[in-house]
This record gives C-alpha cells, sequence and structure tokens, in this order.
C-alpha cells in the first residue's frame, strides 16, 4: 500500500489548485458574503457525528486534534486522556456480565443465543472504540479535508458535492436515530413491564435492560439498582460511539464519491488543443497545461483520502463482517423458535434488521467508492483526449492506467462491496430452511 499519511502543507497546496482549477472550470463570481455563507454551512458538515463524539469527550479543536502542541505526526493521536479509557474500559468490562450470564444459563439454548447476540454487539462496539482512539487524529483530519473541499467546491456551484452533503446528513441522521431507538427499547422495557406489572396488581421478576448476572445480588436493592444504572451507562457510550464512527464512514464515502463525480465532470469537460486545428498559443498551451496538473493533484488527492480510510477502518470492516455473521445466525435461530409470537418475532426482526443496516452502510460505502474510482478512467476516455498534445495525452494516460485500479475497502479478505452483503443475506435464508429442516 502506498504511504497515505498526508502531511496538512501538502494537503493545503493540493486543495488550493483543486479550488483553482474548479474556478476555471465550473464557474466563478461568488462574492465574499456568498463565499462566508458557505464557510458557515461548512461548520455544519459531520455536525451530529462530531456532537456525539463531544458527548464521549473528545474536542475537535483542542491541540491533540490539530497537531500542535506535544507529540506531532502520528504519535500524537495516541495521547489518551483518562476520561476516554474509562469510557474504553466500561464497555469491555460489560463482556464479563454477559459471558457470566451466558454461562449460568447454559442449558438454555434460548437465554444463551439471546445474550450472545448482545455480546456480539458490544464486542464490535469495543472494536470501534480502539480504533478511534487509536486513528483519533486521522478522523479529525479527514474530517477537516473533507469541510475545505466542500467549502472550496460550493464556491464553484459543484452540485455533486451539494447533494452529497445532504444525502450524507439525511443518512447520518437516520442511522442516529435507529441507534437511540435500538438503545431506548432496552433501557425502557424493564421499566414498562415493571408499571404494567404494577398496574395489574402482580408480581413482578425485575429484569435489567441487557442480559447480565453480576457477582453481586442483582435482583433486589441496592444491587438491582446500581447494575441498572450501570448498564444505561454502557448503552449511552455504545449509542454514541456506533453512530459516529458508522455515520462518519458513510459520510465520507459518499462525499469522496462526489468528489471523484466531481473530478469526472472536469475531465471530460476540459479541452484540449484547438477545434479549429490550429497551433495554440504558448499562454494557452501553458493554461491548459496548469489545468490538467490540477485534474493529477485531485485525482492523487481523492485516491490518498481513499487509502487512508481504508486503512483507519480497516479492522472496523473485519470486525463488521466476522461479527455480523454470528450475530445473524444466532437472531436467526431466535426468530425460528419464536415464530409462534408476534411481539417476540417482531422484536428479533427489528434487531436483525439494525445489524444488517450496520454491515449495510459499509459495504455500501465500499461499493460506491469502488465504482466512482473506476469511472475516472471512463471520463478520460470520454473526453476530447485526441486533440491534446503528446505531453497532456501521457498524461492523461496515466490518469487512466491508474483509475483502472479500483479504489477498495477491504479487511484481509473481506471487501466491503454489495455483492459480499448479498452473500450473507443468502446465507441467512439457507440458515433459516436448514433450521427449520432439523426442526
Amino acid at each position: 500500500m502506498p504511504t497515505i499519511n498526508l502531511r496538512s502543507q501538502y494537503l493545503s497546496a493540493v486543495i488550493k489548485n483543486v479550488r483553482t482549477f474548479l474556478h476555471k472550470r465550473l464557474g466563478c463570481g461568488k462574492s465574499f458574503l456568498i463565499f462566508r455563507k458557505l464557510v458557515n454551512v461548512m461548520v455544519r458538515l459531520f455536525h451530529l457525528q462530531e456532537l456525539c463524539l463531544r458527548l464521549m469527550g473528545h474536542n475537535a479543536v483542542s491541540k491533540e486534534a490539530s497537531g500542535e502542541g506535544g507529540r506531532g505526526g502520528r504519535g500524537g493521536r495516541r495521547v489518551l486522556s483518562f476520561k476516554h479509557v474509562v469510557s474504553l474500559l466500561l464497555v469491555a468490562s460489560a463482556q464479563y456480565p454477559m459471558v457470566s450470564y451466558t454461562i449460568y444459563n447454559r442449558d438454555d439454548m434460548e437465554l444463551v443465543t439471546a445474550c450472545l447476540s448482545v455480546v456480539f454487539t458490544n464486542m464490535l462496539t469495543v472494536i470501534k472504540i480502539i480504533t478511534f482512539l487509536v486513528y483519533k487524529q486521522d478522523f479529525w483530519q479527514m474530517m477537516q479535508n473533507f469541510r475545505e473541499m466542500y467549502s472550496q467546491s460550493q464556491s464553484t456551484d459543484n452540485k455533486y458535492v451539494s447533494k452529497a452533503n445532504k444525502l450524507a446528513c439525511w443518512l447520518g441522521r437516520a442511522y442516529c436515530i435507529s441507534c437511540c431507538f435500538t438503545g431506548l427499547y432496552f433501557m425502557l422495557d424493564p421499566i414498562v413491564k415493571f408499571m404494567l406489572a404494577k398496574h395489574r396488581g402482580v408480581v413482578y421478576i425485575r429484569e435489567l435492560p441487557m442480559p447480565m448476572k453480576f457477582p453481586f445480588n442483582d435482583a433486589t436493592s441496592p444491587g438491582y439498582e446500581v447494575a441498572f444504572a450501570y448498564t444505561i451507562s454502557v448503552t449511552i457510550v455504545v449509542v454514541c460511539y456506533a453512530s459516529a464512527v458508522d455515520g462518519l464512514f458513510i459520510s465520507f464515502a459518499i462525499h469522496l464519491r462526489a468528489h471523484f463525480q466531481a473530478l469526472q465532470y472536469a475531465i471530460r469537460t476540459t479541452s484540449y488543443g484547438n477545434k479549429d486545428g490550429r497551433d495554440l498559443l504558448g499562454q494557452e498551451q501553458e493554461q491548459q497545461q496548469h489545468l490538467l496538473i490540477a485534474v493529477v493533484n485531485y485525482h492523487v488527492l481523492l485516491l490518498s483520502l481513499a487509502n487512508k480510510l481504508c486503512l483507519i477502518y480497516m479492522p472496523i470492516v473485519f470486525g463488521q463482517f466476522v461479527i455480523t455473521s454470528l450475530q445473524v445466525g444466532v437472531i436467526i435461530y431466535q426468530i425460528v423458535t419464536h415464530m409462534s409470537s408476534i411481539m417476540a418475532l417482531l422484536v428479533y426482526l427489528s434487531f436483525l434488521g439494525s445489524i444488517l443496516l450496520q454491515l449495510f452502510i459499509y459495504c455500501y460505502g465500499g461499493e460506491i467508492i469502488k465504482v466512482e474510482s473506476v469511472m475516472v478512467s471512463v471520463a478520460v476516455q470520454l473526453s476530447d483526449w485526441h486533440r491534446a498534445v503528446p505531453k497532456q495525452r501521457r498524461s492523461l494516460a496515466l490518469i487512466m492506467l491508474r483509475a483502472q485500479h479500483q479504489a477498495l475497502i477491504k479487511a484481509g479478505f473481506y471487501e466491503a462491496s454489495l455483492a459480499n452483503f448479498m452473500a450473507i443475506c443468502r446465507a441467512a435464508l439457507s440458515f433459516i430452511t436448514l433450521i427449520q429442516s432439523i426442526e
């Protein structure tokens, strides 16, 4: 894999060239007031994900985020504060009572499978938290890069990036709401059952929001209240990190696709040579050469961002595929064994949909990046390359050659693509048929 540690000065220079190129190719004439308004819009980019991270104690405007002070470069992102370690240990410690619950009820397959689905979800969240803490500086840098590119593209009426921002905001908000409703269901379920039991005048056996068994008595006060508060704290941390990390990935992927589409449009509409057949003047040829250099820099920047996105999300993608495959098997067993109960069936189907949605986010993001990175080669073929001078043709040929190598989001032998997502869905349907035939 090529070096992808992007330096701030290099990115600033490349983005400046890209802005100049888009300014010349896609239009201009925006006043300072309009540009200032667009910068204010830029601040709202990744706003929801950044809010979730701030709730977890992360601050994007600190020296740690900007890379100033202390240790710079890659070492600076490994500086962790006490509150970040506490949130990680809080979620990781939840594995013990969950596993204890599974071992305690090992003779009841229904309770074991119900607990394992939560165990796998918590395990995946631990992977996401560790990955974010390790690559935290890279996450903030990616957010800043896309914000700068977004503001500069808006000053040229780039329709691709504008649509991408709306779609990314909508998907991020929808996914965050989905995570919040899932967490609220687990937290409110025992409270609602207690209120219904009290209203009917029947004895209620206390339940925790999650299937857990603590080393102390969690069925009576004050152990139950302590365990309940602990479980709610774990749920809040899980929801915040899942909304932030997963939401950032799909937002990065959608904006990266938009910039690949903007690059394709720029390549297709760039004029090479003169249509009337006369020789180019020195100034005209130099101007076209500068535009082509900006195209190359733009392409290099997007490929670097795609490679960096693949690097920082590699552990999460690998864990997402492995753990989702296990979760699907466990929840399918629950669905098949609860066919007679409509309410239980709806709960497990919604849980299955939530798990598949997490996997779909990564598969869809990887698919659109792969497709649009290859379409750059098609854009070169559709351009007026035959009018270009030999030096420009060589540059276009190099762009086309590089674009034929797909920008993939991979983790080991797993590739984030819609084909692999459909393979897991087909395996789930086959598993349903297998369990029904056994029963």
